[in-house]
């Protein structure tokens, strides 16, 4: 029974940090309806102004995410749809 009790404990903890590690963690951006925000291509404009080659871009959560690589490295940028203000960057 004890052996039972600590495989479950151990199951349960690391699904817990499995899935936050997961996740990226930034899908708030807006509460702004989505008939309201502004076209995702402008989103990759200003990620291609500042210096960023776009390779994609989707909707996560109420934010755009804009896939780009700078300095040959990868980046995501989320940018706010409302006023595609950069919320949250994050280097691969």
């Amino acid at each position: 029974m004890k052996v039972i009790r600590v495989v479950a404990m151990a199951l349960a903890i690391g699904l817990g940090a499995g899935s936050t590690a997961m996740a990226d963690g930034f899908k708030n951006c807006t509460k702004l309806d989505k008939a309201s925000w502004k076209p995702a291509s402008d989103a990759e404009a200003k990620a291609t102004a500042l210096g960023y080659e776009v390779r994609r871009s989707k909707i996560e959560g109420s934010c755009y995410e804009v896939y780009g690589v700078k300095e040959g490295k990868l980046y995501e940028l989320f940018y706010s749809p409302e006023d595609l203000s950069l919320k949250h960057t994050i280097a691969k």
